[in-house]
């Protein structure tokens, strides 16, 4: 818990350091101040947030980008998808002109959810077609299940800061496919 008062966060939210912490260097050895606040299902979550591009058939992590966890997932998808990438599946918050511009531009074939809205519900068809989306989409999910349930909570970071958070990810992430290419092989899928 970084139990900052309010006029430190708000000088944390502008992206500065408040000065009692440049004041007290052992206080700042103490303060997150890259890190951010979201919310997820109703629930306030600080720190920082992996994005991974993965393989749909062996569930390897291709790429991947940490950001402050107040980021939209569909800003790191530029870093993440590139010419190399056949098809992207993801879910609706990708859906906007500028990410199907891009992807067009890189020869990729667009897999992302239809967003129904207020007035313009989606249609039977395309509620399917949404369906049948989640199911390859749901292998992506198993990454960060397996992070959470087979390797201790990996993804439950203590470090402080996003260059120490960044090495820590990039270390998760490689041992997260170590374990998946232990588990291709004794499968004998590759």
């Amino acid at each position: 818990k970084q139990r900052n008062n309010r006029e430190d966060n708000a000088i944390i939210k502008e992206g500065s350091v408040p000065i009692s912490f440049a004041e007290n260097k052992n206080k700042l050895a103490q303060k997150d101040t890259d890190a951010r606040w979201t919310t997820k299902n109703n629930e306030k979550h600080f720190g920082y947030k992996n994005h991974i591009n993965a393989d749909k058939e062996t569930k390897l992590i291709n790429n991947y980008s940490l950001t402050n966890a107040s980021t939209h997932d569909s800003v790191e998808l530029e870093n993440l998808v590139k010419e190399k990438d056949k098809i992207l599946y993801a879910d609706s918050a990708y859906r906007s002109k500028q990410i199907e511009k891009h992807l067009k531009e890189i020869k990729c074939t667009s897999k992302v959810h239809e967003k129904g809205y207020r007035n313009k519900p989606l249609t039977e068809s395309q509620k399917k077609n949404n369906s049948d989306k989640s199911k390859i989409r749901g292998r992506i999910e198993h990454i960060f299940g397996f992070m959470t349930n087979s390797m201790n909570d990996a993804l439950h970071l203590r470090q402080i800061g996003q260059q120490r958070i960044a090495t820590t990810i990039g270390l998760v992430n490689l041992t997260y496919n170590l374990f998946r290419f232990e588990q291709l092989i004794r499968l004998k899928i590759v």
